[in-house]
């Protein structure tokens, strides 16, 4: 699974072909033990946890590259190589 971004110990992955479980455009997150999958659209956890506050980290990163997400998200459902996004700051 590709890692596109790391931030404040926030490492954000995006599986190929990973439509079929969750029906959208999502990406993996873990920071330390915890992992979530987030929506990519709304910033939503669809599945496990995260604490409150990388979340929103999360979300705000989501909301400033939400375009570039979803190009990788297009190239990741093809099976095709994605690109890395930069970082929160």
């Amino acid at each position: 699974m590709p890692v596109i971004s790391m931030f404040y110990g926030v490492i954000v992955m995006m599986y190929y072909f990973d439509n079929i479980r969750h029906h959208q455009p999502h990406i993996h997150i873990q920071y330390s033990d915890q992992e979530a999958v987030v929506s990519i659209p709304d910033g939503n956890v669809i599945e496990g946890l995260i604490s409150a506050s990388k979340l929103r980290l999360v979300q705000a990163w989501i909301e400033i590259h939400q375009d570039e997400l979803m190009a990788d998200w297009q190239l990741a459902m093809n099976g095709q190589s994605v690109f890395k996004i930069e970082p929160l700051k």
